[in-house]
């Protein structure tokens, strides 16, 4: 019978981490559909950008840093002193300012503004890689040809994605674009890169000399040429902007921007060119992008050449803030854009259709701003292209409004737009009517406000549609994640007594029938995705399950009178508690010092709180190891996320991880076979010698001399032997200890490898603190063992809701503990260096995801062990964590938001994705913690119920 029991119990619980599992990947995608939906239809009318200024425009992009300030006085001296050809253009012939980029700030999301003008739905970054082709239009795809040149991973979305034979594109292999090029005397390394594409240019124009049909392709009107110049990124990346390297490659692409002025004057002999640079995001001080840092989001832009107004004096109150005076540039206006808007500008510059998917606003429609362009026709020609650009995007609402009114049921329309006047016209048709009467009038510059106004109202139009289900999708999200935390908490209490009838169980089921076929009609009706019908049907379930089997519980444990009273209270109290302790983790993600706090608690306040007195008084050495421990581990998340690559702290982790590896492995194996010691000194060779090669590549790779191929192998040959080590050795375990020492050294050598500073260090408290949890649990609960035995089963104890919170706070301390992760984007990438010289993004993040991977694996093999000496069922206290983690979820679900700065809509999306993850990672390191124990944690129970009989 209790084994019948026990298979039962155990299916429950696989169905409940299964479903889990889907249900959090799924509701993952909700913040998308909810905050961030595709911006992109199809349908719309192109309008002209007027007659256009040039026949032909130069796009270059590159991550020049006008912003370079460097705590190195020789490096400011050498930057100011050095006369660079894009400050010289800003100060003589042309315009300059910031472009200001959206999160994130990849390069796909990037180019895709600046050359669509269109802000790609934020998940469109996984497409960052990959070939897949851009499907909406471009300024390349309007242009009468495009000639490109530069990486492999931006030009083929844009050449695949055009009008067949548009656009041609010239790539380099993806082997040359190495991290760890030349040598300390001679900087030849990432340069390379934009060298080639000037080369490439250069044979362009020298074949067409040869090739009639190319020669005529090049000089007609309309052509655009895109130079990405990726050197500066690599470089960035390599050695941080604010190096000597990335000042020396900021002269390479000066130098560039030179020569090919010089090409285009040499071969067209004519004035008809004009010249964009700008960047397709930013870069932090420690060389990463992606998230919403100022530093990320804030790009340069000068434009140059025919068509564009010059230098303009500045204005009063100044253009430059702080961030732009240290540029020395405060003479000279400043004039600012979006970066969508860069794709209006080129399509005025050309002639060209707007791009029928931008929400670009050229940067001459504001009457009140001083533009870039300085058209031939003057302020008539201004005024025209800001009629233009105001139909095109009234042409993007107008087609998103009509779909969400065909497709909506009691559709709202957007009345700022759509309410109708006197004339019987809805209000955008007359205020464009209004708009070409000014101009026909010659009152050119009202006709510029009011189209300025027109503008900025149908933008909001446009968010008012792309935002119309949001209330809707929030609701139904917020239902399913209580209704998820309410199902998992039916697996904590035993059935019911006195279950429901028939008859309700059939009510129950007819009204989440008819409540989910209203929604799937609703949806239908109105052609929502189908990720909608999958939203509406969990919670249903989760709701059906709980009434049909949680509200028996609740009335059973109500309707006991002597209990009611100290029932509600309990509840009430750990409730609070609960939520209490679950916000400060939540706001533990924006202020790190609270896991700092939170492990000072767990080490001091808990022990005295909460321990009996003889417990403290028996084990005073177990006390002070527990309380130094945490206090050792809350040292890591005060330490800032900027480090920079430190030899010494990479060996002295190493060390330290050698040093407790050794010293806990001659603690738990005193009288193991010699096999085992054997094994164990095996995996400390492997420390030792990844310290060794680590010692020597980071050396190398410092001195500007790449990667030797005899390190790169031996590192790979380590780093994949250790991992696997663990899992395909023979060695029997008699205890847990010696187990978890076994994946602490065969992971510790990761963390050698792929550290820059402390991670190591980290490492190794972490793990001393789990140990020591597994002891201290079980010293102060020795009264649930026998009780455990006899009963087979799982019986729930309020102080397994503390025992979860303690996981649950493991869980995020692993994630930020090392201080290498204060976001999804804030990854280091020297360590990778070590194996991965040449670019490879999926490699190089799948590296940087075994070192997160690494101490979860320790924490994995702990939790099962605990809940073993706990003599509970598997996954038990899990459980218990998993009803309450997603309390955290749903705060930061309703904190996403898509206005207010960048940094602050990146950081908001990052940490509903990292605790969205988290809970499904929660899962998988149970799982994980049983499959690895199970062997020796048989074992160790089989050993116990002999000493038991």
């Amino acid at each position: 019978m209790l084994s019948q029991m026990a298979v039962s119990s155990h299916k429950n619980n696989l169905k409940l981490l299964t479903l889990g599992l889907i249900f959090h990947i799924v509701f993952l995608a909700s913040v998308f559909d909810c905050y961030f939906t595709s911006p992109v239809v199809y349908g719309m009318l192109p309008r002209r950008a007027g007659p256009g200024e040039a026949k032909r425009v130069v796009l270059i992009v590159g991550k020049y840093n006008l912003t370079f300030r460097s705590t190195n006085r020789s490096i400011n001296y050498f930057y100011q002193e050095t006369r660079l050809i894009l400050r010289d253009i800003i100060q003589t012939r042309g315009a300059f300012g910031l472009s200001h980029t959206r999160v994130p700030t990849k390069s796909r999301p990037g180019h895709v503004a600046i050359i669509g003008g269109v802000y790609e739905n934020i998940s469109a970054v996984t497409k960052g890689w990959t070939t897949n082709p851009v499907h909406f239009d471009t300024v390349f795809n309007q242009s009468s040809h495009t000639f490109s040149f530069g990486s492999p991973d931006i030009l083929p979305m844009f050449a695949q994605g055009a009008t067949p034979g548009k656009v041609d594109a010239w790539c380099y292999d993806e082997e040359d674009e190495d991290f760890t090029k030349g040598t300390a005397t001679n900087w030849m390394d990432a340069t390379a890169l934009d060298t080639w594409v000037l080369n490439q240019l250069e044979t362009l124009f020298q074949n067409a000399s040869s090739n009639y049909l190319l020669d005529s392709e090049l000089r007609a009107d309309k052509v655009v040429f895109f130079l990405h110049l990726l050197g500066l990124d690599t470089t960035g990346h390599s050695y941080r902007p604010h190096s000597k390297e990335y000042m020396n490659n900021i002269q390479a692409v000066d130098r560039i921007v030179q020569q090919t002025e010089e090409l285009f004057s040499n071969f067209y002999h004519d004035e008809e060119t004009s010249f964009i640079f700008t960047a397709d995001h930013g870069m932090s001080k420690i060389g990463n992008h992606g998230d919403g840092d100022p530093d990320n989001t804030r790009t340069p832009l000068i434009a140059w050449g025919q068509g564009i107004r010059g230098p303009l004096p500045d204005v009063i109150p100044s253009s430059h803030d702080e961030y732009s005076r240290p540029w020395q540039l405060d003479d000279f206006l400043r004039r600012d854009v979006e970066q969508a808007d860069l794709a209006p500008l080129m399509a005025a510059l050309l002639g060209i259709n707007y791009p029928v998917n931008s929400v670009g606003i050229l940067p001459d429609v504001d009457p009140t701003r001083s533009g870039y362009l300085l058209p031939r026709e003057g302020e008539s020609a201004l005024a025209r292209l800001a009629l233009a650009n105001a139909e095109s995007i009234l042409e993007h609402y107008r087609v998103k409004h009509e779909l969400k009114a065909v497709q909506t049921i009691l559709y709202k329309a957007f009345e700022p737009l759509e309410e109708v006047g006197q004339d019987g016209k809805p209000l955008r048709v007359s205020w464009l009517s209004k708009i070409e009467c000014l101009i026909n009038d010659g009152k050119l510059f009202e006709a510029r406000r009011e189209a300025t106004k027109l503008i900025k109202v149908t933008l909001r139009g446009l968010q008012y549609l792309a935002t119309y289900n949001r209330v809707l999708i929030r609701i139904i999200v917020m239902i399913a994640y209580l209704g998820w935390c309410a199902y998992a908490s039916l697996s904590l209490f035993p059935p019911p007594i006195f279950p429901v009838s028939d008859r309700q169980r059939t009510v129950v089921k007819l009204t989440t029938a008819t409540i989910l076929t209203t929604f799937w009609l609703l949806f239908a009706a109105e052609k929502a995705p189908w990720k909608f019908y999958v939203y509406v049907t969990f919670p249903c379930y989760f709701w059906q399950q709980f009434v049909l089997h949680g509200v028996p519980i609740v009335v059973q444990q109500f309707k006991s009178r002597d209990r009611r009273g100290p029932l509600i209270g309990r509840v009430i109290f750990h409730l609070v508690i609960v939520v209490v302790v679950l916000q400060c983790m939540v706001a533990a993600y924006t202020h790190r010092s609270l896991w700092s706090i939170g492990s000072v608690a767990m080490g001091i306040l808990w022990p005295y709180a909460s321990w009996p007195s003889h417990i403290r008084s028996q084990h005073p050495r177990l006390l002070l190891s527990w309380m130094s421990s945490c206090l050792v581990t809350g040292i890591f998340p005060l330490l800032g996320v900027n480090k920079k690559e430190d030899l010494y702290m990479i060996m002295c982790g190493g060390a330290t991880i050698f040093a407790v590896g050794a010293g806990c492995t001659r603690l738990a194996s005193k009288g193991a076979p010699k096999v085992a010691q054997l094994s164990e000194i095996i995996q400390a060779s492997f420390v030792l010698l990844a310290m060794t090669i680590t010692a020597s590549s980071v050396k190398s790779l410092q001195a500007k001399q790449g990667l030797p191929i005899i390190n790169q192998t031996l590192t790979w040959v380590i780093l994949a032997v250790s991992s696997i080590y663990p899992f395909i050795s023979k060695t029997q375990h008699s205890t847990p200890t010696p187990r978890i020492i076994s994946l602490f050294l065969g992971f510790g050598v990761c963390f050698v490898i792929l550290s820059i500073s402390v991670e190591g260090l980290f490492y190794a408290a972490f793990t001393c603190n789990l140990l020591l949890w597994i002891e201290v649990e079980t010293t102060v609960h020795p009264d649930r063992h026998g009780a455990a035995l006899q009963n087979q089963g799982y019986e729930f104890h309020t102080d397994d809701i503390r025992i979860a919170l303690f996981f649950l706070f493991f869980v995020q301390v692993a994630f930020f503990g090392a201080g290498n992760v204060a976001s999804i984007a804030s990854f280091y990438l020297e360590p990778v260096y070590r194996l991965v010289p040449i670019f490879n993004p999926f490699l190089m993040a799948a590296l940087l995801i075994l070192k997160i991977i690494a101490p979860y694996v320790i924490l994995s093999a702990v939790f099962a062990t605990l809940n073993a000496k706990l003599h509970l069922p598997p996954f038990s206290l899990f459980l218990v964590a998993l009803t309450l983690t997603d309390v955290m979820t749903m705060t930061f679900f309703l904190n996403v938001t898509d206005t207010g700065s960048w940094l602050e809509i990146g950081q908001s999306i990052n940490f509903f994705c990292i605790t969205s993850l988290l809970s499904v990672w929660s899962a998988g390191i149970c799982t994980a913690g049983e499959y690895l124990m199970v062997d020796t944690l048989l074992f160790h129970k089989s050993m116990d119920s002999h000493k038991l009989e």
